[in-house]
């Protein structure tokens, strides 16, 4: 009874063993492909980063190595070197080629070690950081060729570290398959990129056409996009720098900014978010500036940090929200522009849980390049909103040409009624203008005649005028010389200096020219006003020299007043009264009494019978 139960038991331990033991993959040459997965690849983390492949092949260290517990093992921790271990069975009939492929192209160190059948074994890098040219086969994925002249079971070891977290999927492949496989692979990725090239040039020649800057901000998005797929799946290092493993490196994190930043761009523009929702737009653009200081501290503080890619989920969020809110406000334009961000949404939600490893999410082309699929569709359903926004315009911009053309109608049925209503207004006015031009005409002809008439009796009234002021100023000159005159009458007579000069001309030509310097009788007008030049010796005299006036300082026709009051009331006026009629003072007033009183009393014989003309004479010396 107990050796039964004793075999029961060994058989239940070698059957947990043989379950717990690490599955081989034999080289079937009616497989195509097959991914290792599971119990097929185990692993193991250095922490260290320290051990080489004695220390990881022992033992002790190889009981450490465990199987995956996810369908594709990942390398999250770029300070560890992560050690991968998988069995291969090379039958003894089987003649076809394989190849190991493996489909991460941002690992950037791997080193395959291949077992011989000495016991040891050859080492083999490739990996993101080493020039495209340094590859064995010209692929955007990374590929090794299995020895198949090394028959039997072999464990081959793969030691991988890498500065962002990366998908170890490593797939068996035959090489026939692998070419097959990978020439249908470019072709539709060439579709892809070809498709990117078309939504560009389209919306390029919206923007000629309609001159509105989204559609530039599109044009540099897809441009964008294109960047990051050929960055992302290895097509860019493999054509288009070949040479700069640095520049690969940062290429998508670079090419990724730039389409987050241009797709918010284009979504505040066409969706008019600054006017429809200035809420959203405000959190747009705070967004970008905080997006734009993180991209500038992932390229010059620390380039691993361009691995958060997740965080791309808030701008694409942001622009569905809009959109939804924007379509509910009747904007319709942005019915498809939700649709495709719906889709971007769905591919990084997709790309989150293959990351994330939640669920379990099945291998296939599809789920691989799901995210392009998903940017491919956004493209064409936003390119469907631009046509729908294009559409728009066009109905718009009709409805104002028929709106303008009726109001060009209106206002020109106005104008030739307005212009119909002149017309027979203008005759009208032109009739009465006639009218009244030809009894103006009739008037003018009477006062022609009138103006000839006024114009003799001018003539007549001119004639009377001047007899008039000549017999006014006789009696006033009359009434000067006969009676004392008041200071504001005799002021209208003499109201400044010319009228003085001209009387004291006039009176001394009365006694005629002597040159006092060659008593020559002939003279010519001198250079001072009344003045007289002696045509013999050039001595010119003025009008006041040999007067009682000479180097006086007052006013002239006010030292003409003060002569002539001092002559009327015979010297028995005051300096103080003078001082107070004249406005000067009395101390002048006294020196110019005196003086004359002079005169007065000196040539009191010649003014005895003089009469009027007394103070005129007094004048002269």
């Amino acid at each position: 009874m107990k050796l039964p139960l004793c075999l029961l038991i060994s058989f239940a331990w070698l059957l947990s063993q043989t379950s717990h033991a690490q599955q081989a993959v034999s080289l079937n040459p009616s497989i195509n492909q097959h991914i290792f997965s599971y119990k097929e690849i185990y692993l193991f983390e250095d922490k260290t980063g320290k051990l080489g492949i004695e220390g990881v092949s022992s033992k002790s260290v190889s009981e450490s190595f465990t199987s995956s517990k996810t369908f594709v093992p990942k390398a999250t921790h770029r300070q560890s070197t992560y050690w991968y271990r998988i069995n291969l069975d090379n039958g003894v009939e089987n003649n076809s080629a394989f190849l190991l492929e493996f489909y991460d192209q941002t690992i950037d160190n791997i080193h395959l070690y291949e077992p011989t059948e000495s016991g040891k074994y050859n080492l083999y890098d490739f990996g993101a950081k080493l020039n495209f040219e340094r590859r064995e086969l010209h692929h955007k994925n990374f590929t090794f060729n299995i020895n198949r002249n090394l028959k039997g079971t072999h464990t081959y070891y793969i030691a991988i570290k890498t500065e962002q977290p990366a998908a170890v999927m490593i797939v068996l492949k035959k090489i026939d398959w692998f070419i097959q496989y990978g020439l249908k692979e470019y072709m539709l990725l060439g579709l892809l990129y070809g498709m990117i090239v078309v939504f560009c040039l389209y919306n390029l020649v919206m923007f000629f056409a309609v001159k509105q800057k989204q559609y530039l901000y599109y044009v540099v998005y897809n441009l964008s996009i294109g960047l990051y797929e050929v960055s992302s799946n290895g097509t860019g290092f493999q054509y288009l720098w070949p040479s700069y493993p640095e520049w690969n490196e940062i290429a998508y994190g670079v090419a990724l900014y730039m389409a987050v930043s241009f797709s918010m761009l284009f979504t505040r523009e066409f969706l008019h978010l600054k006017q429809k929702r200035p809420l959203i737009d405000k959190l747009i653009i705070y967004y970008l500036i905080l997006r734009t200081i993180f991209f500038f501290c992932c390229l010059f503080i620390n380039n691993h940090l361009f691995v958060y890619k997740f965080i791309e989920i808030i701008p694409v969020s942001l622009a569905l929200l809009a959109g939804i809110y924007v379509y509910r406000k009747g904007y319709y334009p942005a019915r498809f522009f939700v649709a495709g961000y719906s889709f971007i949404l769905l591919g990084i939600v997709i790309r989150i849980i293959k990351v994330l490893n939640v669920g379990k999410m099945p291998f296939g082309p599809i789920n691989f390049y799901s995210l392009s699929f998903c940017l491919i569709m956004e493209m064409l359903f936003v390119t469907f909103a631009i046509g729908d926004n294009i559409r728009l315009l066009k109905k718009k911009k009709e409805k104002a040409q028929r709106r303008i053309i009726k109001e060009l109608e209106s206002k020109q049925e106005l104008k030739d009624k307005l212009n119909k209503e002149l017309e027979q207004i203008v005759a009208r006015r032109t009739k009465e203008v006639l009218e009244k031009s030809e009894i103006i005409e009739a008037q003018n002809q009477e006062l022609l005649q009138q103006a000839e008439e006024i114009q003799q009796m001018n003539k007549l009234l001119s004639v009377d005028n001047t007899k008039l002021k000549k017999d006014i100023t006789e009696v006033t000159e009359a009434r000067v010389m006969s009676k004392m005159m008041s200071y504001e009458e005799f002021i209208k007579i003499y109201p400044d200096n010319e009228t003085c000069f001209k009387f004291l001309s006039d009176l001394k030509l009365q006694h005629g020219f002597n040159c006092k310097r060659c008593k020559n009788t002939t003279f010519y007008q001198g250079h001072q006003s009344y003045s007289k030049r002696c045509t013999a010796c050039d001595y010119e005299e003025s009008v006041i020299n040999g007067t009682i006036f000479q180097n006086s300082r007052i006013p002239l026709n006010k030292a003409f007043y003060m002569v002539y009051i001092i002559y009327v009331t015979k010297g028995k006026i005051s300096s103080y009264k003078l001082a107070e009629i004249l406005g000067i003072r009395q101390a002048t007033c006294w020196s110019n009494l005196n003086k004359v009183r002079g005169l007065m009393t000196e040539r009191k014989q010649e003014f005895k019978n003089a009469g009027q003309d007394g103070w005129s004479k007094l004048v002269l010396n």
